[in-house]
C-alpha cells in the first residue's frame, strides 16, 4: 500500500504563489510516476502535471509556464510550485502515484484564489 498526504493549500490573492507538498509513504519502491490533479466545484478531476521516475515532466496547457512539479527523493515528497495564480485555479488539489499498475491518491488540499 501507498499513502499520500498533501499540504500547503490555502487562500491566496490573484497573482500570488503557493507551494503544495505531498509526502509519500508505505511501499514506495517501483513508483513510476507522480502527479498532481485538481477538481473544481461541479467539474471533473483535471490532470495538472506529472513527473516520471526519469525526472521528465509534463504539464497541462492551462498551467504550463506558471506551475512547476518537482520531487525530493530523500524526503519521499513531490511538490507543486504554483505561481501567478488565477481565480480559475481554485480547486481541491490531489497528488497521485502510479506503482505497479495501480494509482494511489491523497485526500486533497484546498486552494482558493480570491481577492
Amino acid at each position: 500500500q501507498v499513502q499520500l498526504v498533501e499540504s500547503g493549500g490555502g487562500l491566496v490573492q490573484p497573482g500570488g504563489s503557493l507551494r503544495l507538498s505531498c509526502v509519500v509513504s508505505g511501499s514506495i519502491s517501483s513508483i513510476t510516476a507522480m502527479g498532481w490533479y485538481r477538481q473544481a466545484p461541479g467539474k471533473e478531476r483535471e490532470w495538472i502535471a506529472t513527473i516520471a521516475s526519469s525526472s521528465g515532466t509534463n504539464y497541462a496547457n492551462s498551467v504550463k509556464g506558471r506551475f512547476a512539479i518537482s520531487r525530493n527523493s530523500a524526503k519521499n515528497t513531490v511538490y507543486l510550485q504554483m505561481n501567478t495564480l488565477r481565480p480559475e485555479d481554485t480547486a481541491v488539489y490531489y497528488c497521485n502515484v502510479l506503482r505497479l499498475g495501480f494509482t494511489y491518491w491523497g485526500q486533497g488540499t484546498q486552494v482558493t484564489v480570491s481577492s
